[in-house]
């Protein structure tokens, strides 16, 4: 079957699809971020979030310098769940300009990639939050002495909390990124192959890269499960080019008959 006709678009228009796809997806992100502040400003989300480190806060709260922080920090945490709200919106807006480039059989696949992504962004803020966080923090935590007292900023945390949770959420949409990859023909299962060992490495150090923690179970907490949706990568690129190489034989086949 050959690809749509959209594949014939001239440059410009390709350009103009783009700005219409990213105006799209700003708005949809918009939208999330003031869904997300006027659910902050009703219920207490921020209590809730500051629970990892609570049990080492004298008192039991965070504490912050300046009159704007709790609004510069309910304005982040809006921005951070908007994110997760628009990631629908997002995924589809990308995967929309990237589908005239597809076949009509590789286009069926957009529900369970943007469900898949939404999961697995998902998976990996709540690995970070529910997991490596509380890691980090008691590793972090165990350093204070007598002679120091913890006096820990709202600010300073929930930038740590925040930046630390979206990044593992970014990092484990590594199958979705390799899947779409593997669609437009830039990788391959070979060459997935080949570079195994590199990718082995790279987990590693984007573990340690990522979480500040314990260098051996914060490190591995990231790096397990990023080589391991990295193998999952390598079997759904399998899956592509098996059924792609079947559909090519078959065509080849009818146009010797």
């Amino acid at each position: 079957m050959a690809k749509t006709d959209a594949t014939e678009m001239p440059f410009l228009d390709h350009l103009e699809e783009l700005r219409w796809r990213i105006l799209k997806s700003l708005v949809a992100l918009v939208i999330g971020v003031g869904a997300a502040f006027v659910v902050l400003m009703r219920y207490d989300v921020i209590g809730k979030l500051e629970a990892p480190i609570r049990p080492y806060l004298r008192g039991g709260q965070l504490v912050y310098t300046h009159p704007g922080d709790p609004f510069q920090i309910t304005l982040s945490a809006a921005v951070a769940i908007g994110v997760v709200l628009a990631l629908p919106v997002i995924i589809y807006q990308v995967w929309a300009f990237l589908a005239p480039a597809l076949y009509q059989h590789e286009k069926k696949l957009v529900i369970p990639v943007i469900f898949g992504a939404i999961a697995l962004f998902l998976a990996g803020v709540s690995l970070s939050f529910f997991v490596v966080l509380p890691l980090a923090v008691s590793w972090l935590m165990g350093f204070q002495t007598a002679s120091l007292t913890p006096m820990i900023t709202a600010g300073d945390y929930f930038d740590f909390a925040v930046s630390m949770s979206l990044a593992f959420g970014l990092c484990f949409e590594l199958p979705i990124v390799i899947l779409a990859l593997a669609l437009l023909g830039v990788v391959n299962p070979a060459m997935l192959n080949r570079f195994r060992r590199h990718a082995i490495a790279a987990c590693v150090v984007v573990g340690a890269f990522l979480t500040p923690g314990d260098l051996i179970w914060t490190t591995v907490a990231m790096a397990v499960p990023l080589y391991f949706l990295y193998e999952i990568s390598v079997l759904l690129t399998y899956v592509i080019y098996r059924r792609r190489a079947k559909r090519e034989a078959a065509r080849a086949l009818e146009a010797t008959a």
